[in-house]
């Protein structure tokens, strides 16, 4: 009898953050879902709209340009969330060692996570100006290049451009993730290991990886679903351009809704990106799970 009362009392207490979950996420979810089912066009209206079925969803999947949209938010997605996790991996591993002006640096290397993305995309889009940006100068001065380039206005270089524009933005928070995990890690494993001549990649392989593996699945996890919804950062830089070559699913989603005022198509676009999204992430998951389990064996 009392376990049951404790039941009701955490539902009646948990039933005002339900109720808010519900408006903020549960409502516009079944909104979208029921407008990818329509022919909802926002320069139709008020015509009526009508019930089409999976007709938006044949026509998504069948769309070459959405298609494209896709392959290029996955590789963005990879390359972006794989250069963070090893670059802060990486720099935590720096800032977990003992040396002068540690706790400067690591103040410092917060900053580019602090930005806000529209400051961070508008400074990017300043360094790789064709005319003026500090990048060109900085090559040219070097010997590297002949002439200035236009770096985001070639489409053979712009998404891998807006890529590092993301990634330096991004990095400082794996790499705090992880350095707050490696403080966890025992020292007497580590000196156990060195005794035994495990050499520092073996321990760091086989002892610290897979002990701050679990903090860095969370981080990795979100990034991984940032990076796949990525639009802002786009938008900025460049568009979507040039010749659609930074144009990604989240941008494509963007121009049938507010461009296009395709609402019903849009809709359809955006539950297959959000579906895409779980998918990768329960794969991420299992993939990061076996691998923990496996270095715990």
């Amino acid at each position: 009898m009392l376990g049951r009362r404790q039941k009701r009392e955490k539902w009646i207490l948990l039933a005002p953050a339900l109720a808010v979950l519900a408006l903020i996420t549960l409502i516009p979810l079944a909104n979208t879902l029921w407008l990818s089912f329509t022919d909802t066009r926002i320069s139709a209206l008020p015509e009526p709209v009508h019930f089409i079925g999976l007709e938006n969803y044949v026509y998504a999947l069948t769309d070459p340009d959405f298609q494209d949209a896709l392959f290029r938010t996955l590789y963005f997605t990879i390359v972006s969330v794989g250069l963070e996790g090893i670059l802060g991996v990486a720099v935590a591993v720096l800032l977990n060692q003992e040396f002068r002006g540690r706790t400067l640096l690591r103040a410092l290397i917060i900053l580019p996570w602090a930005v806000p993305t529209i400051v961070n995309a508008v400074a990017w889009r300043l360094i790789y100006h064709p005319d003026y940006g500090a990048l060109n100068s900085l090559l040219f001065q070097l010997g590297i290049i002949s002439d200035y380039r236009s770096w985001i206005g070639d489409p053979a270089t712009a998404m891998n451009m807006v890529i590092l524009a993301d990634v330096w933005k991004n990095f400082p928070l794996v790499a705090y993730v992880a350095l707050a995990a490696l403080q966890t890690v025992p020292e007497d494993l580590s000196k156990a290991a060195a005794i035994e001549g495990a050499g520092p990649w073996k321990r760091f392989r086989s002892i610290t990886l897979p002990w701050i593996a679990g903090p860095l699945m969370v981080v990795m996890v979100l990034r991984t679903i940032e990076a796949f919804r990525v639009f802002d950062i786009i938008y900025v830089m460049t568009g979507g351009g040039p010749a659609d070559s930074t144009k990604t699913a989240s941008f494509y989603v963007y121009q049938e809704y507010f461009n296009y005022l395709r609402s019903g198509s849009g809709a359809s676009y955006a539950v297959l990106v959000a579906g895409i999204s779980a998918v990768l992430i329960v794969f991420y998951y299992s993939v990061t799970k076996r691998q923990t389990a496996g270095g715990a064996a």
